[in-house]
């Protein structure tokens, strides 16, 4: 049982319209009543009703701020503890006379998602649920947002639990045939366990198709803009981005150091790097932009190679082709609003045609070509239906294939008539794998781990 309480600011601090600080815990009402001046005692307050004062220090009476307290009751609150959510005038120094007060109480100052740990300890959610709740507050695109409200409301966690629920029953199966095996003969109960190991592993099977798209749209895609000087790599992530974020002159080499942008195309989040101009060069500081420029290459899931039409191919530009042949890549053609020299013959060597997009950056040309492209490479096209639960959770992801691989072993165990009670070994090791994901098996030091990740008031 939890017996302290707790205390956080719940919002970004610095100047806003108001600011919300929230207590929960057994002693949360009756605590911020001690600093509380109202018409009304907030012990004697219905819940869910919001309540007018002053928070007041308790040994001078000075009033320290203009409040409105909410009070949510055991167990209709988040965290199904007596919450109390005090919302005070946005700005550091009110939320901090606030917090100072709250802390000189029987109150302690919260562990970073430390409120959403309570949530899930107390069982109004699941592991995973919580998890969600991070992928919301960090949704860079609509549809990630969606995806995640979807978890949040349990859409994945129910499928995980109507999966182990099935193996439960084989499980239960395996114990009686054990138990009492003159009531069974073998080869039936090796049948069950096939047939029910299969209708799992499909199950298992739906959610990892959804799993590299649901990576990419909770992620991102990490993106390298790279080509020569003066293709229009600033000028193509500046229109990307709606904004005047890197620097554009005529000037060969004015990118010396990779400037990252995130922006959505097509709901697809992307995190935008814009390189230096891979060249020769002998000014120091422009050569190490150009090997961290390489080094973004190598780490991008996408690269979006700029090319001027306008232009011969460059021997460094071969070089680039050749490093990048293979990889998930994009050849920009900029400049066609310029008379084309460029030998498409030679790029179509190294790069599909189908990836070749024809732009003109500064007449903002062909922009929808390049984000159909995005799309079709990394979703054929679009993404699947909405009422699709995407697993998006690189923990997740981790264990549903462990899960599968042990269901996969008591398959061929099964098929090989090995005994059951060792065919129940990876059953139950199935079991466990896909309740860690959930929490029902998750151990102490995990759950730490993930809830530190949390941002403090959360």
């Amino acid at each position: 049982m939890i017996s302290d309480t707790i205390a956080a600011i719940a919002t970004a601090v610095g100047e806003a319209g108001i600011a919300v600080i929230r207590v929960s815990g057994p002693e949360a009402i009756l605590e911020v009543e001690r600093i509380f001046k109202s018409r009304i005692k907030l012990t004697e307050a219905d819940s869910h009703t919001v309540h007018y004062g002053h928070i007041i220090n308790p040994h001078t009476g000075e009033e320290i701020e203009e409040v409105l307290t909410t009070v949510m009751r055991a167990p209709r609150s988040f965290t199904m503890e007596n919450v109390v959510e005090i919302s005070a005038h946005g700005g550091v120094i009110s939320v901090t006379r606030v917090m100072d007060i709250l802390l000189q109480q029987n109150i302690r100052l919260a562990e970073p998602g430390e409120f959403t740990k309570r949530a899930f300890l107390n069982g109004r959610i699941d592991l995973s649920q919580a998890e969600a709740v991070i992928d919301l507050i960090r949704s860079k695109s609509d549809r990630a947002f969606s995806i995640a409200l979807k978890q949040v409301k349990g859409d994945l966690s129910q499928q995980i639990k109507n999966q182990r629920h099935t193996l439960i029953e084989t499980m239960a199966h395996i114990e009686v045939n054990i138990d009492y095996p003159e009531h069974d003969v073998e080869s039936m109960t090796s049948s069950f366990i096939k047939d029910k190991c299969s209708e799992v592993m499909t199950g298992i099977d739906k959610l990892l198709k959804t799993a590299e798209e649901g990576k990419i749209l909770r992620e991102g895609i990490t993106t390298a803009i790279v080509g020569r000087p003066n293709v229009g790599k600033s000028s193509l992530l500046n229109t990307l981005a709606h904004d005047n974020k890197a620097i554009v002159t005529d000037i060969p080499g004015t990118t010396r150091d990779v400037i990252e942008e995130f922006v959505t195309i097509n709901n697809i989040p992307l995190k935008l790097l814009d390189t230096a101009g891979i060249r020769e060069t002998l000014d120091v500081v422009e050569k190490i932009g150009v090997e961290r420029s390489k080094n973004a290459v190598n780490e991008a899931d996408l690269i979006l190679l700029v090319l001027d039409a306008s232009q011969p191919i460059h021997e460094d530009e071969l070089v680039l082709m050749e490093q990048i042949r293979g990889r998930q890549c994009i050849v920009i053609m900029n400049k066609i609003d310029l008379p084309s020299v460029v030998d498409m013959d030679v790029v179509t060597r190294y790069i599909d045609k189908d990836l070749i997009v024809q732009m003109s950056v500064k007449q903002q040309e062909g922009i929808d070509a390049l984000e159909n492209a995005i799309s079709k490479l990394f979703f054929s096209g679009q993404l699947e239906s909405n009422d699709l639960t995407y697993v998006s959770n690189v923990r997740h992801i981790a264990l549903l294939k462990k899960a599968k691989q042990s269901l996969q072993d008591a398959y061929d165990a099964a098929e090989q008539l090995i005994p059951i009670d060792m065919i129940q070994i990876d059953v139950r090791l199935a079991w466990e794998q896909l309740g860690e994901i959930i929490g029902d098996t998750a151990g102490d030091s995990l759950l730490d781990q993930i809830f530190s990740q949390f941002c403090l008031g959360k």
